[in-house]
């Protein structure tokens, strides 16, 4: 769907890779919506079978049985860092094919649709650990080891499915999107931890109490 001369076809596995881990991408309605989303390569790397989008704000039992099955079943993770959560490298994924829930939205939209929803709190909650830098330099993130969904689901595949170069496949085309994209006028954007940090932050400082207190966090080194 892009012009040929930035065509990320080239970029893309010739065969979707194989993979068991199932991903269950739960996807905010806003992001639908956005131009540079990465979701869209994600799924162009994956059997269809494999990665499954599912857009909307509110998930009842009713309206996705499929999906509470799978948010039951003891082979279901999501992906939700915080204080419940364990990190996926110390979690033992069982030899039948797992499952995988990642929200994709802002951390706000993460937040409103993790905690809005009782099916997402019955799986077992894991967390990346990880300190490597978000290569979505086309758009801003909280923090500098804030990742894209397709990056997060890159580093989950590599793990859960125990080979290393499911993650440097998945990301050739996110890489070779933002490059196109400098080429053309777009520019880096460093994270909003960093501009703080170094005086670069040119936008009016918020006025609400509770985000300016998250700025704070930032520069201080507090995990939010």
């Amino acid at each position: 769907s892009r012009p040929q001369k930035v065509c990320l076809c080239p970029f893309l596995p010739i065969q979707p890779l194989k993979v068991s881990t199932c991903l269950y991408i739960i996807q905010h309605p806003a992001e639908e919506s956005r131009v540079l989303r990465t979701v869209p390569l994600l799924a162009a790397c994956l059997p269809p079978d494999k990665c499954k989008i599912l857009v909307g704000r509110r998930f009842s039992e009713d309206r996705y049985p499929e999906l509470a099955t799978m948010c039951r079943s003891t082979n279901t993770l999501i992906l939700y860092p915080g204080a419940e959560a364990t990190n996926l490298e110390e979690v033992a994924v069982s030899a039948s094919p797992s499952v995988m829930i990642i929200i994709d939205g802002t951390w706000s939209q993460a937040k409103d649709i993790f905690y809005k929803n009782s099916l997402f709190r019955l799986p077992k909650q894991v967390q990346l650990k990880t300190n490597i830098s978000s290569q979505y330099v086309i758009r801003t993130q909280p923090t500098n080891t804030c990742l894209s969904t397709l990056e997060c689901a890159a580093v989950a595949l590599t793990i859960m499915e125990k080979n290393k170069s499911i993650q440097e496949t998945i990301l050739r085309p996110l890489q070779a999107l933002c490059s196109f994209q400098l080429q053309h006028g777009a520019q880096i954007h460093h994270s909003k931890e960093h501009l703080l940090k170094n005086g670069l932050y040119d936008k009016p400082m918020p006025k609400n109490k509770r985000k300016l207190r998250r700025m704070e966090l930032l520069v201080n080194n507090v995990k939010i």
